[in-house]
């Protein structure tokens, strides 16, 4: 009973009243003797060389504790990117610009001052000698002939070409078509807006040697192994990452970026707390954005209407760096998805990864199965057209039909089970389709325009596992970990290595454990986004925190039931088997 009341019933979420009255506990909340404020000097421009960076004068502003340039950041190595494709070309991306920035708000120097105003003061006071040069800015211009280019080792500004599915099948499949439909598609670049902007504190404890970083971020267990073990050279143990109470993410805090980077490297260098927090216009320069496709897409038809082939060539801009997860979004986590939910004889699709003095572009809110299914509905409707037939009617008649032992789909994922057809079904009655059609035209005819638009959307999430991703380019498992503690007094503490940036896991996780072991949520703590408490995991994005996380959870509540059965038994004089 008590799993059916707490899974099927609408409960209060338990973390929002402290939310709602202003009770949060963010990153920028935190309060720190002797802290200090950073304020980044940042590029101006999409493309230029640094031919000087001139301190003097903002060294002496008020308040200025010290100022820091690419070349004084010794022993720092690159931002690493932690998915790689065969042939990928990866330019150095060091955390501050040393020899050129090549977006506009490339980080260049630091200054950290007595307050946040001293430190406005002294960025302002900063005085870089640009030599500003040509720059590319557009998707579809990136890898023209003639565009400047970007990195040396990427010519062309080329990161990579890839490509997925059959391309004779699908060849031979538009040779064979009635009707083939082109289509230029274009998926515009996004920022992230969450409610908190970035932000960091970084501490340096002389006396121990450790670091403490509170950090706006969704995986501090990766935050903490890119930048120790890739980027500063500093021995993991000796870092704690902390990501208190996050004000929204949607992927934007997955990634590694310059500043708490910068930020715990100088902590150590002014031996003081230091603080950055980020301004909205800071992060709409500096966020990792997301989309940005240009796609040539077409598909081949029967004469009536059964799909034949797709043919997707995609053009992905990355920006000018290549950020976290950057290369997995427009390949493993896009193409994947352009079978949908229909019955393709044969798909190919490549794509080419290109570098722009643009901020850099990473996962977004779906990262990469939007803009599928925006390429499929979007041709499946052309296709439509073409053939003078009903939207609604050639989704019917391509839908894969009912399976319960999986479905091999023609790029590279298979799917478990899956009934689409009888779904759109139900669904055209509740909407009334024919009477809407027949009101569409009546108002058209009294120049009043109705729209409809049919979205059949299918969604990979949870990407695992760790060894599927690793054959795929991962440098890290997407494994998770989840820990449950019971307390001499019935009270129990969850630890997971997932983590809430708003979307209520402590009452989803909280909830799980009460079904579990039959106890009231109230007595169920949650701890998570804390390298110090929690066991290494791998944070929340992608839609995992309930399949993958949750599912750690459960896996470590089956065994405290087997040890409780143990106990049980042992004061019963039973045997383990017989208990419940």
């Amino acid at each position: 009973m008590a799993t059916a009341r707490l899974l099927g019933a609408s409960i209060k979420r338990r973390e929002d009243p402290r939310f709602i009255t202003g009770k949060g506990n963010y990153t920028d909340d935190l309060k720190l003797a002797g802290m200090t404020h950073a304020v980044f000097v940042r590029s101006p421009h999409a493309n230029a060389k640094i031919r000087k960076i001139d301190t003097t004068r903002a060294a002496k502003m008020p308040g200025v504790v010290a100022i820091f340039t690419g070349k004084d950041l010794t022993g720092v190595n690159s931002l690493p990117c932690g998915w790689l494709l065969p042939e990928l070309k990866i330019p150095p991306h060091m955390p501050l610009a040393t020899d050129a920035a090549r977006y506009v708000g490339d980080p260049v120097a630091i200054v950290i001052a007595e307050s946040q105003s001293a430190a406005s003061d002294g960025a302002e006071a900063v005085e870089v000698d640009w030599e500003v040069l040509p720059s590319v800015t557009s998707t579809e211009k990136a890898a023209a002939k003639g565009s400047p280019q970007i990195h040396e080792v990427a010519p062309g500004n080329v990161a990579f070409t890839w490509q997925i599915g059959d391309a004779a099948a699908t060849d031979a499949a538009f040779k064979s078509a009635a009707v083939t439909v082109k289509k230029r598609i274009v998926n515009q670049r996004l920022v992230a807006n969450p409610m908190e902007p970035r932000a960091c504190v970084a501490r340096y404890d002389e006396a121990t040697g450790d670091w403490t970083l509170w950090v706006t971020s969704q995986n501090p267990h990766v935050h903490r192994l890119l930048m120790t073990a890739f980027v500063l050279g500093i021995p993991e143990h000796k870092v704690r990452v902390i990501a208190p109470d996050v004000g929204g993410g949607f992927g934007s805090k997955i990634f590694l970026y310059n500043e708490e980077t910068v930020c715990t490297w100088a902590t150590r260098q002014v031996k003081r707390p230091i603080r950055w927090t980020s301004s909205r216009r800071e992060a709409f320069q500096t966020d990792a954005h997301g989309r940005d496709h240009v796609t040539d897409a077409e598909v081949a038809v029967a004469k009536d209407g059964k799909l034949l082939g797709l043919r997707v060539n995609t053009t992905a801009n990355l920006g000018a760096y290549l950020s976290t997860f950057a290369p997995a979004v427009p390949t493993y986590l896009y193409a994947t998805l352009l079978n949908g939910v229909y019955e393709w004889p044969a798909i190919h699709a490549q794509v080419t990864g290109v570098f722009t003095n643009t901020t850099p572009v990473d996962a977004y809110r779906g990262a990469g199965r939007p803009e599928a299914c925006y390429l499929l509905e979007r041709m499946m409707d052309a296709a439509a057209a073409a053939l003078k037939m009903d939207p609604a009617e050639i989704r019917r008649k391509n839908f894969i039909p009912k399976f319960d032992n999986g479905y091999q789909t023609k790029v590279a994922l298979q799917y478990d089970s899956g009934t689409s057809g009888p779904a759109f079904d139900r669904l055209l009655p509740m909407l009334d389709y024919k009477k809407f059609r027949a009101e569409q035209a009546d108002a058209r005819g009294k120049g009043r325009l109705l729209g409809i638009g049919f979205s059949t959307y299918i969604e990979a999430c949870s990407i695992a596992p760790s060894k599927v991703v690793g054959s795929l380019g991962a440098q890290a498992g997407l494994w998770e970990s989840g820990k449950v503690q019971v307390h001499p007094t019935g009270k129990v503490s969850v630890f997971t290595g997932s983590h809430s940036h708003g979307q209520g896991h402590e009452t989803t996780m909280a909830q799980i454990v009460a079904d579990h072991l039959g106890i009231p949520m109230d007595d169920v703590e949650i701890v998570h986004g804390d390298t110090g408490r929690v066991p290494f995991g791998m944070g929340t994005y992608g839609s995992r925190s309930a399949s993958v996380g949750g599912t750690a959870i459960v896996m470590s509540l089956n065994k405290i039931k087997e040890k409780g059965k143990k106990i049980a038994a042992h004061l019963l004089e039973a045997n383990p088997k017989d208990m419940d």
